[in-house]
This record gives C-alpha cells, structure tokens and sequence, in this order.
C-alpha cells in the first residue's frame, strides 16, 4: 500500500447517523416527497434516488435529526448486513441502517465502494455468525477503513463508477425496451387497440402495412369480444410443454454443464447464469432426456415462486432444473417474441392465478395445467409483424444484460485491488479501456 494512505475509522471520517422510524400510527407521516430508505431499496445499485416507501414534510420534521444529505454513504447494519448504497436526494432510513455524512476529505463513491468490501469487519462487529447481527451504532464507527488522499479516491472512484455507470445505464435501457415490448403486447393482443380504431374509424397510429393486416370488426368468444379470425386457444396448440425430468438432483460442480435453477429466472423474463449450477456431462445427458432449452425456448417454475417465466438467450443451451417446465413454439406457430410476452402478460397471471393449486406450504402448478391455458391466438402474419417489431428489442436486452455482467465482473476484480492500494489507476484504466 502506498505510504499516503492511512487507516481509519469509520466514525473520524465523517458524521455517522443511525435512522429510526416515525410512528406507523399515523398516516400523515408517510407518502410525501422524502426517500425513506430501508434494507430491501439497497438491491445493488450504488445511487439509491427513489424508495417504496416515502416521508411526508410531516414525517420528515419528526425526524430532522436522522436526515441525510445527498451523497450520504448507507449501511444496512441489522440482520441483513453489509447492503450499502448512497442517497442522492435527502433523505431518511430506518434503524437497520447506518450512514455516513462524509468530511471533506473524503470522496462518498470511494467509501462506498470500501463499503462493498466490509463483508468480514462487519461480521466481527456483529458477533461473527449470530442469528440475529446487530451492527451498532458504537460497533459500525469503529470499524476500520484505508484512504488514499482525495484526489486519488476520486480518482479511483471515477473508474469504478464509470462501470457502474454502463451498468446502471443498461439496466435503465432494459427496463425501457421491456416497457416497450409489453406496451405493444397490451396493445395489440389484450386492449385490440388498432381493431378498436378501425371499427370506430380512426387512424390506429400504426404503419399501413400493419393496419392493413388487422381486421375491423369483432365477434364473440369464451373469453368475450375478440377481432374477427382470431380464436381462443389453449397454450398446447401454440407450443409443446414439457416438463423437467422428475429424478434425483445431481451434485454441483466446479464447472461442467448447467442445470437451469429457479434463481436463474429474473423478473424481467431474462436469464441469469452469473450463478451456474454445473453438472457433469453424464448427468446432462440425463437431464436433456426430455428436453434440452435452446435459444428462444421458454420456462415457467412451477412451485414456490409459480409462473416466473423466461426466455433461453442466443449462445445458452442447458438442461431443466427441478420444479419448472419447458415451453417451445410449435413449427406451426415459431414467433417466440409472442411466446414469451404471453407468457409474461398480466392477462396470463390472472389465468395462471385460475390453474394454480394452493397449499398449505406452498403454490403449485400442476404441469397438467399449463397446455390448458387459455390464449387468444391472432393470425400468423399479425403475429410475425408482432416478431419482427419486438423480437429486436428482445435481443437488445439479452446483449445490454451479458454486457453488464461482463462489467460487474470486471469490477469486482478491480474494486478490492485498487481500494487497498495494489492495483495503480493507470492500470486499471487501461484494462477497462481494452475491455470497454
């Protein structure tokens, strides 16, 4: 470590400030214009600018001594420890978090991203392993961190946040593009908005080659009026559905091939392989007996967490995991894009919430059930005009998300290494040059 450098305490670097709650008895305290930060808005962005919950002026008064300042550094220090963020806006948390109001000799972004690294200080601050951890306030000030001078801080935190910063910008553009593909989803194919325009005749705001291909009136069905030509279907007709293989789990390994788990399954119907669970070739084998998920295949989890759907990106193959099904398009009806956002549209929950068995310790639903879900199935070339509109945007999200992993990886190498001092700048900004 470089001689500059001086090891310090949490509670000398700053003004450490433990939140409390106002009193949940009165309503007039909460939904107004000040973040009320809690451990489940630290999810792993380092700007934490909105919250679930929120304080009024009322409730803000009656904790004026707990407000934070933007570029306040936040710890969650009560049962689940060491998730940190850092406020940008003022605002309040509650007990389980402490922060740090920093001097003016240190840069918020650098002890954020020491913040990241306290996993062990605060496990011994702790109790090491108790049941329930409680970091105090006295404890959590005590605890030791090493700062370079401040312009290499910022200097430093500079190179972290700019991956932290494509990260973010990803994960706003993902949620874009998502918005976008399920907006025109409701659009076309629960709200009939352009059938809706036609038949009331205005201009439905589409191109004419796609007004042209949707009809212009409407006729009755099981599930009430639908455009004319188009049916009710069951998920059966449109895909094959099948389920995982029904044996013993295999080991985990170091490497091998991967078993598809539910935490691979992220709410936005993307997957997640940061977190793989090898398995050995043989057991692979095995386990693709059945089915082996291919670019564009669907699963759907089938107890537990019922009905959190995804779609199997370019460049994966994997085998099914215990406890969800498989969903492929039939040769018949190959727009995957539709596939997908059905499966993940609010009109397909309330159907699913009709097929899912409820019991006493946990949901389920039966693999029976899931072909006899109802859709309302459009003409094939509306449904290939819908593909190749959306199918792009799909795409798009599968590349920003593997981008974004490339970049958190890169800096979880780099962030241990440059905030003890072992790893230079000019190091570390020529591998994210080379990288980026």
């Amino acid at each position: 470590m470089a001689g500059e450098w001086q090891t310090r305490k949490i509670g000398d670097i700053g003004k450490v400030v433990t939140g409390k709650t106002p009193s949940t008895t009165r309503p007039e305290n909460f939904d107004g214009d000040y973040p009320f930060i809690t451990i489940p808005d630290l999810d792993g962005r380092r700007d934490i600018p909105m919250s679930a919950r929120t304080l009024s002026e009322l409730g803000a008064e009656t904790m004026r001594s707990c407000r934070l300042p933007a570029g306040a550094v936040m710890m969650s220090c009560i049962a689940t420890i060491g998730k940190c963020g850092i406020t940008t806006r003022p605002s309040f948390t509650n007990q389980q978090i402490n922060s740090v109001i920093c001097g003016d000799d240190v840069d918020p972004k650098f002890l954020y991203y020491c913040f990241t690294q306290l996993g062990p200080a605060l496990d011994a601050a702790g109790g090491g392993g108790s049941v329930y951890t409680n970091v105090s306030k006295s404890r959590f000030s005590a605890i030791e961190v090493a700062l370079p001078p401040l312009k290499e801080q910022q200097a430093i935190a500079n190179i972290l946040g700019s991956l932290d910063d494509k990260i973010e910008m990803n994960r706003k553009m993902n949620r874009t593009l998502e918005a976008i593909a399920k907006a025109i989803f409701k659009s076309w194919f629960v709200d009939f908005d352009p059938v809706r325009a036609k038949v009331e005749g205005r201009n439905p705001g589409l191109p004419k080659n796609i007004t042209d291909i949707f009809p212009n009136f409407f006729q009755d069905s099981e599930l009430g009026e639908i455009p004319k030509g188009w049916n009710v279907s069951n998920l059966g007709d449109i895909a094959e559905v099948i389920d995982c293989l029904h044996s013993k789990k295999p080991e985990r390994q170091a490497s091998g091939k991967p078993l598809l788990q539910l935490w691979n399954i992220r709410d936005d119907s993307l997957i997640d392989m940061t977190d793989t669970y090898f398995i050995t070739e043989d057991d692979y084998s095995q386990w693709i007996s059945r089915m082996e998920a291919i670019p564009g295949d669907c699963v759907i989890t089938n107890v537990g967490r019922v009905a959190a759907t995804a779609q199997i990106p370019i460049g994966l193959n994997a085998a099914l995991g215990r406890n969800m099904t498989g969903i492929r398009c039939r040769v018949s009806f190959l727009f995957p894009t539709f596939l997908i956002e059905c499966l993940h549209s609010s009109a397909m929950k309330e159907e699913i919430a009709q097929k899912t068995d409820t019991g006493t310790i946990l949901d389920a639903l039966n693999v029976r059930n899931i072909p006899k879900l109802r859709i309302i199935k459009p003409s094939n070339n509306i449904a290939s005009q819908f593909e190749f509109t959306c199918r792009p945007l799909r795409l798009k999200m599968e590349r920003n998300f593997s981008i974004s992993i490339q970049f958190t990886n890169l800096r979880d190498t780099l962030l241990p290494k440059m905030i003890s001092g072992e790893f230079s700048i000019p190091d570390a900004a020529r591998i994210i040059e080379r990288v980026v």
